[in-house]
């Protein structure tokens, strides 16, 4: 499947995945979106994932967490610069998401970073997502 908007599809499949309650979500391979899942699993949004080899595209599979009670990890999560309107935002521009419980994901020329990894690095860029 092609998509216009690969990171929009990406989270996506995670809202849908975990309104469902499934275990565990697969989306196409790309570099950014392993990038992304890293974040997830060191924040501690999902529980792992895997890289699935498969041809011709291989596949990341993310496993979910959620608590003992069932309540997802990830209760909203939502893309904020899109393919139509880009958003970006400069080192001193950059805040707490959720009044600090939630988290910010934006592309810097560093690489994909959070929101406090970038204001610590004093670097700025695209915010691709906000989740809490």
């Amino acid at each position: 499947m092609n998509t216009t908007d690969p990171i929009s599809d990406y989270l996506t499949r995670i809202r849908n995945a975990i309104l469902a309650k499934h275990d565990r979500v697969d989306v196409p391979l790309s570099k950014l979106k392993l990038e992304l899942s890293g974040i997830l699993r060191d924040e501690g949004y999902i529980r792992d994932f895997d890289v699935v080899e498969e041809q011709p595209v291989g596949k990341i599979r993310l496993f979910l967490r959620y608590t003992p009670d069932g309540t997802p990890a990830i209760t909203r999560i939502a893309r904020v610069s899109k393919p139509g309107r880009r958003v970006y935002k400069k080192a001193v521009e950059i805040g707490p998401v959720l009044n600090g419980i939630g988290l910010g994901i934006i592309s810097t020329s560093r690489g994909i970073l959070t929101f406090d990894q970038a204001k610590r690095e004093g670097v700025g860029g695209e915010v691709l997502c906000e989740l809490w």
